[in-house]
C-alpha cells in the first residue's frame, strides 16, 4: 500500500494504523461496502477499532474527496474508493453494484435545465444481474 499511501499522506490526512487498514481495505475495492462491511473486514485485524472510527474515517475521506458516499441502496449507505466520474449497474434483487465507465452525452433542454450549468452526471441502471436471473 505504500504507492497508494503517498496519495492519502499529500491530501494532508492523518495516516493512524487504524486509517491505514480502512484505507487498505477500501484501495481496489469494486464491491461499493457500506461502513459496517468495512468495519467487520478491518476489525479482524483491529479487534478494538469501534464503527464510530470507520464512520468518522469515511466522513474525513468523503470531504476530501478520496471517497464518494453512494445512497442508491435504501437498505445501507455505500462507499465508493472509485472518485473518478462513472455510472452504475444496480442489481434490484441482490443489491449488487458494478461500476459502468462508459461515458453519455446527455443533454437537457433550456427549458427544462432552467439556466443550470450542469458540471456532472451519475445514472444508475436498475435491473437484475446473471446470477440472480439464473436462480429464478
Amino acid at each position: 500500500m505504500e504507492k497508494g499511501t503517498q496519495k492519502y499522506r499529500h491530501s494532508g490526512l492523518k495516516l493512524t494504523p487504524q486509517r491505514l487498514a480502512i484505507l487498505a481495505y477500501l484501495e481496489g475495492n469494486k464491491d461499493h461496502p457500506s461502513a459496517d462491511d468495512i468495519y467487520k473486514g478491518v476489525s479482524r485485524k483491529f479487534p478494538t477499532m469501534s464503527l464510530a472510527t470507520v464512520y468518522n474515517t469515511l466522513e474525513t475521506l468523503k470531504q476530501r474527496g478520496l471517497v464518494r458516499e453512494l445512497t442508491m441502496d435504501p437498505y445501507k449507505m455505500r462507499f465508493d474508493p472509485q472518485t473518478t466520474p462513472h455510472h452504475h449497474l444496480i442489481c434490484t434483487d441482490c443489491r449488487k453494484i458494478i461500476d459502468i465507465h462508459t461515458k453519455f452525452k446527455i443533454s437537457l433542454p433550456e427549458v427544462e435545465g432552467e439556466g443550470f450549468e450542469i458540471i456532472g452526471n451519475h445514472i444508475e441502471f436498475y435491473g437484475r444481474c446473471s446470477n440472480c436471473r439464473n436462480k429464478k
